[in-house]
């Protein structure tokens, strides 16, 4: 279905590590959307993890349950984000290997949920910056203004005689 992506386990283990804190364990993962979403199987029924919201939720009873959720329109926007997959087909701008799509600006920092905020991207970095952002952002007082944000590499030492 076009509306997922097929990531190798290694690749979605390794992107998932930075959820750990929403819960993850006995659940396995068993779908992908193209923007990053996770869907799970677990003892009591499908779980969702919404990374634009940063919550875990559970959806259904089981995956029969689920591939019926899914055939509604509906429930195809809200979960697989569908008009955006369409939209992007028809601009041919699909995904190749290891991407997915993503938002230039996420919207838990204030970026709009629109055409023009999506891009492609890597979903090892995707998924796992998402995982970091949001178990930031939870410890944050409601109301807390984010004036910005960086990604940086800490493992990469810069000599002592440089000042940047």
């Amino acid at each position: 279905m076009r509306y997922f992506i097929s990531p190798d386990s290694k690749t979605l283990s390794d992107a998932l590590d930075a959820w750990k804190w929403i819960g993850l364990a006995g659940k396995t993962p068993i779908r992908v959307t193209a923007f990053a979403d996770v869907f799970f199987s677990a003892i009591d029924g499908i779980w969702f993890l919404d990374t634009i919201e940063g919550k875990l939720i559970r959806v259904s009873g089981s995956e029969i349950e689920l591939d019926q959720m899914l055939e509604t329109l509906e429930n195809k926007d809200h979960y697989l984000l569908a008009g955006f997959i369409e939209r992007a087909e028809t601009e041919n701008n699909e995904l190749n290997g290891d991407e997915c799509y993503d938002f230039k600006l996420h919207p838990i920092v204030g970026g709009s949920i629109t055409y023009e905020n999506i891009e492609k991207r890597s979903f090892l970095v995707v998924l796992h910056i998402r995982g970091q952002l949001h178990d930031q952002v939870r410890h944050l007082k409601p109301g807390t203004k984010i004036s910005s944000f960086s990604i940086s590499d800490e493992s990469i030492k810069k000599p002592w005689w440089k000042i940047w």
